[in-house]
């Protein structure tokens, strides 16, 4: 069963809908490991999609290498895209981020970033489609 929008509204169907390591990271919070994503060198001019939704999540103009293996941002495509948790898993405290539409796993924010804003959102590729322009 899906919802109004077309979402997925049961395991099963996240399942079916994304590729085991999409559903891995985006439904349960998982990583994938660095240096190993589809995008975490692209150059590619584009919208970075969320994998769950499609809803617009990055700007490949926001996109800078932070040396992490992870494709990092320095903003997210507008304030309303992502919403942020408090994570507290490995031994550590970070803000998680995830998709405000599906609530997909796409990673955390760390205040190391540069500027205008300072922040590095750090994503996993998985959680991602490019959409190139």
């Amino acid at each position: 069963m899906t919802d109004d929008n077309n979402m997925p509204v049961s395991d099963n169907e996240w399942r079916e809908k994304l590729t085991p390591e999409q559903y891995s990271v985006c439904r349960c919070g998982g990583t994938e490991p660095a240096f190993t994503g589809k995008y975490w060198d692209t150059k590619t001019a584009g919208t970075y999609c969320c994998a769950g939704c499609g809803a617009d999540l990055f700007d490949s103009e926001t996109k800078y290498d932070s040396g992490s293996g992870w494709p990092s941002f320095w903003a997210p495509a507008n304030a309303a895209c992502l919403i942020e948790h408090t994570d507290g898993s490995l031994g550590m405290v970070r803000t998680e981020i995830v998709c405000s539409t599906c609530e997909s796993h796409v990673g955390h924010v760390f205040p190391d970033g540069p500027q205008p804003t300072g922040l590095r959102y750090c994503t996993n590729s998985a959680s991602l489609n490019l959409s190139a322009r």
